[in-house]
């Protein structure tokens, strides 16, 4: 069993259009959604949710004000100064580091664990998915990824899937180090801008770093030769290669207003385009 994370430097590449159509190539595949803070797989996928589970994550405390009396030691043990004169805490200056609870002589501070959001399993009409749901203005959306993808990786073994295909996070933060850590094969989608280059380069480093072997599609590649010139520079320099350039193709667009993956939309040059690099894909997950 294989895993391809699909990643980008920056968000609006065209990723989760670029794995939507590889759900739609693909075979014997197990689904993941790693980009947990802004999950937008299941808009084009239309899954029908059969499991759903809490994820907890973090702890924020509280005092008590009926066993509370007002000692001050848990005051003064706050670095994050997150306890109010009249001994109310602040949930949003509580750093979740638990002093005043276990130092508490009283057992005044309650410490329970977030309820953050959620995890589900999911059946669409290109196979399974495990993906999730991120509370509004939560954190620890690294640990959210690591659990989305430990699901979808038993589930496939369940299944006795081939591979796993998932949408990764934008940028090179916790959650993009979570999602690609341990993974076989990690496709990089970029733009020919003076952001995209700098951004592919960061990712690129990152799958260096974790030892991850790493492709480049390029979306849009048209809009800029000069810029798509030195992506395949840059990737080569990285011991990387580009294997796709998807030209701008108004039919990219109109197969997401229509709720369709660009491959199941119709044929088009940026559907050719999309195979090839799913052809490349395959070839190099069989070289891992």
């Amino acid at each position: 069993m294989k895993e391809i994370i699909i990643i980008s430097g920056k968000g609006g590449t065209g990723k989760t259009s670029l794995v939507s159509s590889f759900a739609y190539l693909a075979e014997n595949k197990v689904l993941c959604d790693a980009d947990v803070d802004a999950a937008d797989l299941h808009l084009i996928l239309d899954p029908e949710i059969i499991e759903r589970n809490d994820f907890f994550s973090g702890r924020t405390a509280s005092i008590d004000q009926e066993k509370c009396v007002q000692c001050g030691l848990c005051r003064e043990l706050c670095r994050w100064n997150a306890i109010s004169e009249d001994f109310v805490i602040d949930p949003i200056e509580c750093e979740g580091c638990g002093v005043c609870h276990y130092f508490c002589t009283e057992n005044a501070v309650d410490f329970p664990l977030n309820n953050c959001g959620e995890w589900f399993i999911s059946d669409t009409r290109f196979g399974f998915m495990v993906h999730a749901s991120l509370g509004i203005a939560e954190e620890n959306s690294g640990r959210l990824v690591a659990q989305v993808r430990n699901r979808a990786g038993e589930l496939a073994a369940r299944l006795r899937a081939d591979r796993i295909l998932g949408d990764g996070p934008p940028g090179t933060g916790c959650p993009v180090i979570a999602s690609v850590s341990g993974c076989d094969l990690v496709l990089i989608v970029t733009e020919p801008t003076v952001s995209g280059v700098h951004d592919m380069e960061r990712v690129l480093a990152l799958a260096a770093h974790f030892g991850v072997p790493a492709l480049v599609v390029i979306n849009k590649a048209d809009l800029n030769t000069e810029q798509a010139v030195r992506i395949n520079e840059i990737a080569k320099q990285q011991n990387s290669r580009v294997i796709a350039r998807i030209p701008f193709d108004r039919a990219v667009n109109d197969a997401l207003m229509a709720g369709k993956t660009v491959v199941d939309y119709g044929e088009s040059a940026a559907v050719d385009a999309i195979r090839e690099a799913w052809a490349e894909v395959r070839s190099a997950l069989r070289e891992t």
